[in-house]
């Protein structure tokens, strides 16, 4: 069994458990932050024991009852080590059967509650098992992440390097390099295996220099690099105190090579970052625990191989001069696209998730066809997607594509030599506006080793493979154009080209002509602002077939998903957002809400996905993606249904629905998608000018379900084109139109009919030509035109080469057909015109005046009619005769002269005063004429003989023939039918030229392109009958924006469209806020079509916002659409409710606007004859006339039945009508009481300082102003400070308009500019009962009238005997007790540290209950990123109240009453700065040296002297006092700046203060009210108040009786409530500095009332450098004392603790079995052995030992002693080390190091380097227990740590003695280099001078006293030491050779001796003196 007990935890109240698969829980805890369990939870290991790699996932969750549980932190998996039962050397009482593990955990929130925990599993992260494979994560509610600014921002990586442990290598020096993105810092050099660092690096980089998200931490040593790359996500910010595992990079099989600890974070915008915890234990936690695997381990190569078969349709990208250079050179003249592509593909990075694919052209210099992107998130998935058992398979796969077509967009087709103004399209820049072609490709992964691939052809059983993809199958594409309203301009005819890929361009000659354009057509204005086309009930119909691939079974489950699921739920969600729920009933309207679209997402996902068994074209990734569809759709569905039956608190649905809508819709996306997109393109004349793209999948049918039909398929859609690469980003609209499209298999054409509305007809058309020659109609004058043609004149035509399509014939004879789309006359659509003349006169210089050639022209010099011949139209009556036009440059009688320069025939410019040599004059001559009656402008009737004229050949055409014409040209028209089938799908069959190619007279072919587009025939749809509608659109008000004028205003009006309609509102004047309050009544709209059709999807409303500019043009400022509500029996009682409308702006948003509309069907049209004459059967027939509004017989009267439509909303003026009761909001008498305090730091305005200010304030259209400030500089605040508005607003808080302020500033003359204004959007946080309470004023600065300051008691002198300072105090506070001392035992109270500004602490309201500040924001949003500048603050609140409607109810009590005084008060400011923490660092070593710069208005102080150096984390412990007035000094800036010696101090960081909010506060927020009230000691009271007096102006603010005190002080009562001061104090110490007990109970219930305490808040520091991000923080308190309140209490002392001086003695005695590691001239193994000591930080204090030579057996004796001197810091438990780096260094800088001790043992040479031997790190804090006796002492005292040996304090111990193993390394493996036995003894500087000793053996040599070690007579140096040499090196060891020697040589003596003396022969002797003397 292996159980597992919880005991308690803090903040948390659920716990699950999982452990192999199996989930346990504990019970819920309801509402309590700190649960009790104590619950013992039981798994069963089936007797499976556990191994190394066991562990359990700990997940605490916040149980809600609605949906699913809160996920607080994700605990890191618990490894579970067993305890060997073999093991001898467990610890006390453990034996070898103990199976029950016990586990405390400590667990804290997660770092960001908004972030995806779940997301990316790093490696080593919560998630990842210590083999570095992704584990399962149990996914909890995934929150969804903050939308991230676009904007470019800046980002702080900070990387804090704690200690390194176990790095490999003997005596090495390690230092951490940390590289990120291109900057590296590195760490101090350090020594040891265990290196301690803790150094912080920062690094600032913007977005663009993410290259990759990694990081990599190299430790440079001895023996190279280390580098270890470690993930940090964006997504987690943070990673604190985690061990990273180094590796080898070039050997990543040799395992480990150390640990580094670090932290680290990435702060983005708005970022807090996380405070880090050191835990007590902290030095033996589990380095396995929190280890963090390095990349290498987690990540596996893998092998992206990107099969690319074929392309097609590529574009012609070389000209026409290419083409005739290849024509000279023998080529062929078929003019074929020109195109060499190659193909280049890229995949940059592990982190960049794209793929981008160019396609090239290589004849000239590359120019790129098309770039497309395959999204490695669509195309591949982490799994990660889906909350899924941990005991599922997994549904992640890699990445996988096709084989499948991939579509390339660009610009458009239209090539020439010059260069493309569109080319950034093909690079994948902005959306492509053009079909550029296609490429099959497939991709898949393979995860394998590291291989160099090449690129090589695919082989031929793949290409086999892919061509069952390449299947292809007949598509039809019918597109029917219903309006297309909203043009800008009127100009050339109109015309759209509808194509799918290049089936239907019009450019294109390698598909079969189609009928893919609509006809031309002129724009009609539409009364008020827009053009539109007048296609009446012939609408334009296109047709296309094209061949794709069978795409319908991956796109029929789009559909399923898309068109249900998002529509509704969307619509559903944008109306609960509009809602917000803050009353009951708005609460049970909004979870009424929440469960439809919690129903409507199950019903969407309930339908049954597609079955892909069986098809033929499946590919990898359709598997895996219905795979992941499948269990996300399940997910969700378990996730609705559980939060439909536990849902209780409402709000909290919306984020959970708004992720299910998410997750749906990212599996809707179809990633193989082969089919283009339609692409629709207005073509003006010739050009074109705007396009829309539609994806395919919204307009293709399916047979499989309802649900898989295309989003539009066969509906209405409304569409808004836009212009090719739009720089304004959509801000004028090009032309909306609406469109209904059909896409599908030919084989379900017959389908299409039960969608098609209204009949079909198709005809044949040609136009005939003639010309006027000589006042004679013929075709001889016609020059380039042929008598028969096309539209445009320019292609030759004849009826006989007409032929129709197979399966169609001609359906009557050729009939001559106007076509009244371009008969547009200048005045249609207009309700008042102005004719036009110009009169024209030339003269030779100095002549007379004559009429010219031409006497009558238009502007352009065309020849227009007489003005006397120009009759007044029917319909139109004139308003006046023919006048010049005098609003010109002209003189007085109307002419303007110019000089004409040939070869022009008329003047370029003009003149208005007369000069000699001007030839040439004219006068502009109007009339104007008014619309009296509705005349149709085309008559059926009145052909005549079809003939339309124009003056030249071109565009305009007109009906009358006019004496200036000389063109004239009329349609002949053939309509065609269906030979075989029926219906509308017949029109399918359209299908190539219907003119048949001929051969002119050279006998050469035309080319067919030329006759595309003339050639094929026109389609129409005809609607037998349209209706009337009646629209109204209520426009009520808008809010938020943008000023577009200089004054920060704007003047807005509203441009309403509808279809073919538009109105204007009225303009309201320098307002953001505008309320227009007005209908638009929009009469008889004419709508073809099925009313059932518009009620379902009707048109949308499109209001645009203008601003009115007095000069230039008026500024678009955003548009919303709106759609209407459709009551098709205006009788129903379906009332339109106003809701907010977004208003958008180049895509960002520019405010919101209330508006609704209605659409009304009028009642059936009844038809009445008037006449008599006919018989009855003609009337009949007359009535079965399919009568339109443009076709209305004078026979009939038509009467419309008016009556059941709306009433007349009730008038404003004649035209204006205003948004009538029932739909305009509910109002009510409201107060509105304005707390108008002042003004603070206003900006210049137009270089002048503003000076005599005063504030306009307006809300819901009234308007109040308060008093004139005389002299902002001595007095900024308002006198008369309160002002009272009554008003009529809207009881629902949605409709409540804003409250605008306006600043204006009385200057000379009478100017009163504004110089600046605020919005506050919403009242609800000001609106009160005003009966309830009595108004909460500020803490009034009024003295009470008598001071009495007891002196006696105010400064008792400081008691000497007191141990505690107040650092003891703030370490209580912060729960350090090991540094607060006796503190908190003799019961003194402790402060409130807060770990955010007081501002933000929730409780205390910002401190703004009295006045909130305002920022005031001037001018025009030149730059659309800029946010407006603020130029001021404006100080004041509001009280918002209901009013009775009752004259005789009097009106309840104001709110602002007893203000304090609003002139200047004299204080006295206070500042305590304790400490800053995580500093920006300035200096080039990492580091900074800062000091405190404090500002308050003029006044400054620098403290430059006191600056701390080479720190991050300064102590500063410094006070300042300051005199100043506020509110003019309110402003107290406290800055942290680098000392620099040389250049200037930069400036780390500041915080600004609102000491004016804090005096005025009426939470006490000028002196915190401490925990008891003291009249000596460290605790003494600071306020110039005592508590008594304190509580009376507390009581009298609020209005409250006084409180009534006992005189002893016993009693207490205020508030109506009763306090007894022996309660109060029951458990609390009672120590000698407490004051009388009076003012301690009154400062008890001071405690009481919610008001600030003694506090220290901690402040994060900002630069302007970088506005949003954190430079560090500084944790402070301020007081701030009035003078008039008298005198405050003393000064804290807050100066930092200094460290205590304290010696580590350590006396060697002796070592043993140390390596022997010479060899004497003797032979024999040997040392000279020395011991060496030092601290590290202080290796310049390194001490060593005598040597002890000739040690033989590895033994050495020294009995010496070394004296380390170190300053401590016992509160910290660091030394204190002060030094400086390197000796140009000004400054000493402060280290923190661990006190540890470093002995090492060497081998002395003489005359080579020192050897080393062995080593042995002691960490005195932890230090390890030595052995008694060398034979216990062994390496495993070194690894078994915290296992069965306990370490102890040194400091606690004082002195140990005993013997330590000291090691070496070879070959990677520690071995036993010898032993050490020591005395260590810690003594304090006091201690050491009672008992005083000497380094080594020097005196004073005591304490103890250190005798000579006994050494045996070997030990010398034989250098010094002859005698001895030859004593016991010499003679012991060659005493026989010498013996031998010396005998030998005596024997040799001897001999020589025997020799020498050896007798000679006497005869011989005598015979030679014989011989001699003869």
């Amino acid at each position: 069994h292996h159980r597992l007990v919880v005991q308690r935890t803090t903040n948390l109240t659920a716990y699950l458990f999982q452990f192999t698969g199996e989930k346990k829980k504990t019970k819920t805890i309801d509402k309590e932050l700190n649960p009790v369990w104590n619950e013992i939870i039981e798994f069963d290991l089936k007797g499976t024991p556990l191994d190394s790699s066991s562990f359990i996932d700990v997940v605490v969750k916040d149980y809600e009852t609605i949906g699913k549980d809160k996920y607080y932190n994700y605990s890191n998996c618990i490894s579970l080590t067993v305890p060997n039962p073999n093991d001898q050397n467990m610890g006390d009482g453990q034996t070898g059967e103990t199976a029950g593990i016990f586990i405390f955990l400590h667990i804290t929130k997660g770092v960001d509650s908004d972030e995806d925990a779940g997301d990316v599993a790093e490696p080593g992260a919560p998630g990842v098992s210590p083999s570095g494979q992704p584990k399962k994560m149990v996914r909890t509610t995934r929150k969804r992440q903050r939308t991230l600014a676009n904007k470019p921002q800046d980002f702080q990586i900070r990387i804090r390097i704690i200690e390194g442990r176990q790095l490999p290598g003997n005596n090495i020096k390690p230092v951490v390099k940390v590289s990120v993105c291109g900057q590296t810092h590195r760490t101090r050099i350090r020594r040891g295996n265990n290196p301690f660092f803790d150094e912080v690096f920062w690094f600032l980089m913007c977005p663009s220099d993410f290259v990759y998200n990694a990081y990599s931490l190299r430790a440079d040593s001895l023996m190279g690099e280390f580098k270890v790359i470690c993930g940090v996500s964006l997504t987690g910010h943070a990673i604190l105190r985690k061990w990273l595992l180094l590796s080898d990079p070039d050997d990543s099989i040799s395992g480990a090579r150390g640990y580094l600890n670090v932290s680290m974070f990435i702060v983005g915008t708005g970022d807090e970052p996380p405070v880090e915890k050191r835990e007590a234990n902290e030095e033996q936690d589990d380095i396995e625990s929190n280890l963090l695997l390095p990349a290498g381990v987690a990540l596996r190569w893998a092998t992206l191989s990107l099969k690319i078969y074929r392309a097609e349709d590529m574009p012609q990208m070389d000209d026409a001069f290419a083409q005739t250079v290849k024509n000279i050179f023998g080529g062929t003249d078929d003019k074929k696209n020109l195109v060499d592509p190659f193909l280049e593909v890229s995949f940059a990075g592990k982190k960049v998730k794209t793929k981008k694919m160019l396609l090239m052209d290589r004849l000239s210099r590359n120019d790129v066809i098309g770039t497309t992107y395959l999204n490695l998130t669509k195309i591949a998935s982490s799994g990660g997607e889906i909350e899924v058992d941990t005991t599922e398979s997994e549904v992640g796969f890699l990445p996988a594509f096709g084989p499948c077509y991939v579509n390339l967009y660009g610009s458009p087709r239209e090539f020439t030599g010059l260069p493309d103004p569109y080319e950034d399209l093909n690079y994948g820049k902005g959306e492509g506006v053009a079909y550029r072609g296609r490429v099959l490709i497939e991709l898949s992964t393979q995860l394998d080793d590291k291989t160099d691939k090449k690129v090589e052809d695919i082989s031929n059983d793949d290409i086999l493979v892919a061509q069952k993809y390449q299947r292809r199958r007949k598509y039809s594409l019918c597109a029917v154009f219903h309006s297309a309203c909203m043009l800008q301009e009127p100009g050339e005819p109109i015309q759209f080209e509808v194509s799918i890929g290049n089936y239907g361009n019009k450019l294109d000659s390698t598909c079969k002509p189609l009928a893919s354009t609509t006809q031309f057509s002129c724009a009609v204005f539409d009364g008020n602002r827009y053009y539109y086309l007048p296609w009446a009930d012939s609408k334009p119909v296109v047709i296309l077939t094209s061949f794709w691939e069978d795409i319908k079974s991956t796109m029929d489950y789009i559909f399923c998903q898309k068109t249900k699921t998002m529509t509704k739920t969307t619509t559903k969600r944008s109306n609960v957002k509009n809602v917000k729920p803050n009353t009951a009933l708005r609460l049970t309207f909004f979870a009424y809400h929440v469960r439809r679209v919690i129903n409507l997402n199950l019903v969407a996902i309930s339908y049954q996905l597609p079955d892909l068994e069986g098809k033929s074209n499946l590919t990898a990734l359709d598997i895996q993606i219905k795979n992941l569809r499948g269990k996300t759709m399940a997910s969700v569905k378990e996730a609705a249904i559980r939060m439909r039956e536990e849902a209780v608190d409402v709000r909290a649905t919306m984020p959970d629905i708004e992720d299910w809508l998410e997750r749906l819709q990212q599996i809707t996306e179809e990633p193989q998608n082969s089919m283009p997109d339609v692409i629709i393109w207005m073509l003006r004349g010739e050009k074109r000018v705007a396009y829309a793209r539609i994806p395919a999948n919204q307009v293709l049918y399916s047979t499989h379900s309802e649900q898989a039909v295309g989003k539009y398929c066969g509906r209405m859609q409304s569409v808004f084109m836009q212009y090719p690469m739009d720089k304004n980003k959509g801000l004028k609209i090009p032309v909306q139109l609406r469109v209904n499209m059909w896409l599908g298999l030919s084989a379900h054409e017959k389908n299409f009919n039960s969608f098609a509305e209204g009949t079909f007809s198709v005809y044949a058309e040609m136009y005939e030509n003639q010309a006027q020659v000589f006042g004679k109609w013929g075709t001889t004058g016609l020059v380039g035109r042929h008598k028969f043609s096309d539209l445009t004149g320019k292609v030759k035509l004849k009826q006989e080469r007409f032929m129709p399509p197979r399966s169609w014939e001609w359906e009557g004879d050729w009939l001559i057909d106007p076509e009244r789309c371009l008969l547009t006359e200048a005045d249609a659509g207009h309700s008042e015109f102005t004719d036009e003349v110009y009169q024209n006169e030339t003269r030779f210089p100095g002549g007379e005046w004559k009429p010219a050639a031409e006497p009558f022209t238009d502007v352009n010099g065309e020849k227009a009619q007489n003005p006397q011949e120009i009759e007044c139209p029917p319909g139109w009556i004139w308003e006046d005769d023919w006048n010049f036009d005098s609003n010109r440059a002209v003189d007085e009688k109307g002419w303007e002269y110019g000089v004409t320069i040939p070869p022009d025939d008329k003047p370029r410019s003009w003149v208005a005063a007369e000069k000699m040599y001007h030839i040439h004059r004219r006068k502009r001559l109007v009339r104007p004429r008014r619309k009296i009656s509705d005349t149709p402008t085309t008559e059926k009737k009145d052909i005549g003989d079809g003939w339309e004229y124009s003056s030249l050949i071109g565009w305009k055409f007109h009906r009358k023939e006019r004496s200036a014409d000389t063109f004239r040209r009329r349609r002949w028209r053939r309509k065609m039918a269906p030979a075989e089938r029926v219906g509308a799908s017949a029109i399918f069959n359209l299908e190539g030229a219907l003119v048949r190619p001929f051969i002119d007279e050279k006998g050469s072919k035309k080319d067919t392109a030329k006759l595309f587009g003339a050639s094929t025939p026109t389609v129409f749809c005809r609607f037998d009958k349209s209706f009337i509608y009646h629209l109204r659109v209520y426009v009520y008000q808008a809010k938020n924006l943008l000023p577009m004028d200089k004054d920060s205003f704007s003047d807005p009006y509203v441009h309403v469209s509808f279809l073919h309609v538009s109105k204007t509102t009225e303009i309201v004047k320098s307002s953001l806020n505008p309320i227009w309050d007005q209908t638009l009544i929009f009469d008889d709209i004419e709508i073809y079509g099925d009313p059932q059709t518009i009620a379902h999807n009707p048109p949308s409303v499109v209001l645009e916002v203008y601003d009115n500019d007095q000069v230039g043009k008026d500024e678009p400022m955003g548009r919303c659409t709106c759609p209407p509500v459709v009551k098709l029996n205006p009788a129903t009682p379906l009332t339109p409710k106003l809701l907010w409308f977004p208003i958008t702006m180049k895509g960002r948003n520019a405010g919101e606007m209330l508006v609704a509309a209605e659409l009304l069907l009028k009642d059936k049209v009844v038809y009445i004859l008037t006449c008599h004459v006919f018989s009855p059967s003609t009337c009949f027939n007359l009535l079965q006339l399919k009568l339109n509004k443009n076709q209305k017989c004078w026979q009939l009267n038509e009467i419309t039945n008016d009556v059941n439509l709306p009433l007349v909303p009730p008038r404003r003026s004649e035209n204006l009508y205003m948004v009538p009761q029932g739909i305009r909001p509910v109002v009510q008498l409201t107060a509105v009481e304005i707390l108008a305090w002042g003004l603070r730091n206003m900006k210049a305005y137009q270089l002048a300082a503003v000076s005599s200010p005063s504030l306009i304030v307006e809300c819901g259209g009234q308007t109040v102003q308060t008093a004139i400030i005389k002299n902002i500089k001595k007095n900024p605040n308002f006198p008369g400070s309160v002002l009272f508005l009554k008003v009529l607003l809207p009881k629902d808080e949605i409709y409540t308009p804003p409250i605008v302020l306006k600043v204006i500033d009385h200057r000379p003359f009478g100017r009163k500019p504004v110089v600046g204004q605020c919005t506050i959007n919403s009242l609800e946080e000001f609106r009160c009962d005003p009966y309830i309470s009595t108004t909460e004023v500020a803490m009034s600065a009024k003295a009470p009238r008598d001071v009495v300051i007891d002196m006696g008691d105010r400064m008792p002198s400081p008691s000497k005997q007191d141990t505690v300072d107040w650092w003891s105090k703030f370490f209580a506070s912060i729960n350090e007790h090991e540094k607060c001392g006796p503190y908190l035992q003799k019961g003194y109270d402790t402060l409130t540290v807060f770990n955010t500004e007081l501002e933000t602490v929730p409780e205390f309201r910002g401190l703004t209950d009295f006045c909130t500040t305002f920022k005031l924001q001037r001018g025009k949003t030149e730059d659309e990123e800029e946010d407006p500048s603020v130029v001021g603050e404006f100080k004041g609140s509001f009280r918002v109240y209901p009013l009775s409607d009752d004259p005789n109810v009097s009106d309840p009590p104001r709110q602002f009453r007893e203000l304090p005084e609003s002139c200047p008060q004299e204080c006295l400011v206070r500042i305590y700065i304790i400490r800053c923490r995580d500093l920006q660092p300035k200096d080039n070593n990492g580091m900074c040296d800062p000091y405190i710069k404090i500002s308050l208005g003029k006044k400054m102080i620098d403290d430059r002297d006191h600056y701390k150096p080479n720190t991050l984390n300064p102590e500063f412990g410094r006070v300042f006092e300051l005199n100043g007035y506020i509110p003019q000094d309110k402003d107290l800036k406290i800055s942290i700046y680098d000392y620099d010696l040389l250049s200037a101090d930069e400036k780390v960081g500041e915080t600004i203060i609102d000491l004016e909010n804090r005096l005025l506060s009426r939470f006490g927020s000028h002196c915190g009210i401490p925990k008891s009230y003291c009249v000596s000691g460290v605790n003494q009271w600071r306020d110039q108040l005592k508590p008594s007096q304190i509580l009376q102006n507390l009581a009298r603010m609020r209005g409250t009786p006084a409180p009534q005190i006992a005189d002893d002080g016993s009693f207490l009562s205020f508030g109506g409530r009763e306090y007894r001061l022996d309660e109060l104090e029951a458990n609390k110490t009672i120590h000698p500095h407490l004051g009388p007990p009076k003012e301690r109970i009154c400062l008890h219930v001071l405690r009481r009332q919610g008001l600030v305490p003694e506090h220290v808040e901690t402040r994060t520091l900002y630069s302007s450098y970088q506005p949003t991000l954190s430079q560090g923080k500084i944790q402070m308190w301020v007081e701030i004392f009035p003078k008039s309140l008298g005198i405050p209490g003393p000064l804290r002392d807050i100066t930092p603790r200094k460290p205590k001086k304290y010696f580590l003695r350590v006396i060697v005695w002796n070592t043993t079995e140390v390596i022997l590691d010479e060899t004497s001239i003797t032979g024999e193994n040997m040392s000279d052995i020395y011991v060496k000591g030092w601290m590290p930080g202080m290796e310049e204090d390194k001490q060593k030992t005598d040597v002890h030579f000739r040690s033989l057996d590895g033994d050495g004796n020294f009995n010496w002693r070394f004296v380390f001197g170190f300053d401590y810091l016992p509160a910290e438990q660091l030394c204190m080390v002060s030094r400086k780096e390197h000796f140009w260094n000004l400054d000493k800088t402060e280290f923190r190091i661990p006190p540890k001790l470093i002995i090492q043992v060497w081998d002395n040479d003489k005359f080579s380097l020192d050897d080393y031997l062995g080593t042995v790190e002691l960490d005195m804090l932890h230090l390890i227990p030595p052995a008694k006796t060398p034979e216990k002492c062994s390496l495993s005292m070194l690894t078994q740590t915290g296992k069965n040996l306990t370490p102890t304090s040194l400091f606690s111990q004082k002195s140990v003695r005993g013997w330590w193993p000291c090691a070496m390394e070879e070959d990677g493996k520690k071995i036993l280099a010898g032993k050490v036995e020591m005395t260590l003894e810690v003594l304090e500087e006091k201690e050491a001078e009672e008992r005083p000793a000497g380094k080594g053996r020097d005196e004073p040599n005591m304490n103890p006293k250190l005798d000579p070690p006994n050494r045996p007579d070997t030990s010398f140096l034989w250098f010094t030491n002859p005698c001895k040499t030859m004593k016991f090196i010499i003679w012991r060891r060659y005493k026989w050779l010498f013996i031998g020697l010396i005998l030998l040589i005596l024997v040799i003596l001897f001999i020589g001796i025997f020799l020498y003396s050896f007798p000679v022969n006497k005869g011989f002797t005598t015979l030679s003196k014989t011989t001699q003397m003869h």
